[in-house]
């Protein structure tokens, strides 16, 4: 069987300096206050298992052809630039909602690369989209984002019970999303169709592991340990047939980058509960302010830390803060570790993404997804 073309992700890994720095603040952390630092971890550690499972599940997915075959069929569904696109905005968010934003942007980008240049023509809206797409559809599942963990960590929901609450806004922010990265990107949509023989992925350990992740993402209130042993039994499989390098999976987890985002959360979360005006402040706002902060803590601070210090306590209005840490992202590049994924594969691939422009198109999508979002939500009911 002829092996998937891979991604070059070697370059993907943080340095090492990240992860001392992380464990060193870790450290000064627990001697500050080991009580509320352990509380912390524990509201804040399954993210970051579960994100580690599912990238190494998208590696394995990625090696059995999925993703590459998924881009060329792409190109082969309609000759028309806003079928196609539609296409692929329904496939960025299926697979942020079932395999987290992070494994979206990892892996996507080069596939919609890959579409782009079998069409012809500017490669914005699809470089971009498939960022902007995947902050908009983290909101499906708990899995989808690592901050929607950790602020459902007071609530313990399955599910399929985040999703009977989170569709509607959910499905608003996905669609305005889409919509408006197709306006932007009108002009490269429109060039013609290059079609070529497309084949088929292998159904193996992958296509397994995908499914078994689906199924303990929907079914479990927290599936981050079953996630992440099928992420290790799938590459571990993967490795003994040296179908993978260790230095790729190694790469694609990224764990440098991860322990340090990691320590830094504990470390908010710690102040959090130490320091209660943040928590405190949010306590006593509206559904719309809490998402607009929490929006603007996400471009300050990142989305991740931001999630850990206003949720140390029971927040008020749970599903609005997660609209705000899950949309706000993408107004900037500080806003989400999805981002340096991005840029990362984006480069790899032989693109050249622009920030500022990246930044300019989230200026018009994130108030019309928040927007969208905060409606639905309130015609819902929920908050």
């Amino acid at each position: 069987m002829r092996r998937a073309r891979r991604i070059p992700w070697r370059r993907v890994t943080g340095p090492v300096a990240v992860a001392v720095l992380g464990a060193v603040i870790l450290v000064v952390t627990f001697a500050l206050d080991a009580r509320a630092a352990r509380s912390s971890a524990d509201q804040v550690w399954s993210p970051f298992v579960l994100v580690t499972g599912l990238l190494l599940i998208g590696l394995v997915a990625n090696d059995d052809g999925v993703f590459e075959w998924l881009g060329a069929t792409l190109t082969r569904i309609s000759s028309r630039g806003p079928v196609v696109f539609a296409s692929a905005a329904t496939m960025i968010v299926a697979v942020t909602a079932v395999l987290n934003l992070d494994t979206a942007v990892a892996f996507l980008t080069p596939v919609l690369i890959h579409t782009s240049r079998r069409r012809g023509g500017d490669d914005a809206p699809w470089l971009y989209g498939v960022l902007l797409l995947a902050n908009a559809g983290s909101l499906w599942l708990p899995g989808s984002n690592l901050t929607n963990l950790i602020v459902l960590g007071h609530l313990h929901l399955t599910g399929a019970a985040f999703a009977a609450r989170m569709w509607a806004p959910a499905l608003g922010a996905s669609l305005v999303t889409a919509l408006v990265v197709a306006v932007l990107g009108r002009d490269a949509l429109v060039t013609s169709d290059v079609r070529d023989r497309v084949t088929a992925p292998s159904v193996g350990v992958g296509a397994f592991a995908v499914l078994a992740a689906v199924l303990a993402v929907v079914l479990l209130s927290n599936a981050a340990v079953p996630v992440a042993l099928i992420g290790l039994l799938a590459v571990g499989w993967h490795l003994a047939h040296r179908r993978v390098e260790f230095g790729e999976v190694i790469a694609i987890v990224g764990p440098g980058a991860l322990i340090g985002l990691f320590a830094i959360a504990t470390a908010l979360g710690t102040l959090g509960r130490v320091w209660s005006f943040p928590s405190h402040a949010l306590h006593h706002a509206n559904t719309t302010v809490t998402a607009l902060t929490a929006s603007v803590a996400s471009v300050l601070v990142n989305n991740l830390p931001a999630a850990s210090i206003f949720a140390a306590r029971v927040p008020s209005h749970p599903f609005a803060l997660l609209i705000g840490l899950n949309l706000g992202p993408n107004l900037a590049a500080t806003g989400s570790l999805a981002w340096l994924l991005w840029w990362r594969s984006a480069r790899g691939a032989g693109a050249t993404p622009s920030l500022a422009r990246a930044s300019r198109w989230g200026a018009v999508v994130t108030p019309l997804g928040l927007v969208a979002s905060l409606v639905l939500l309130a015609l819902s009911g929920r908050s």
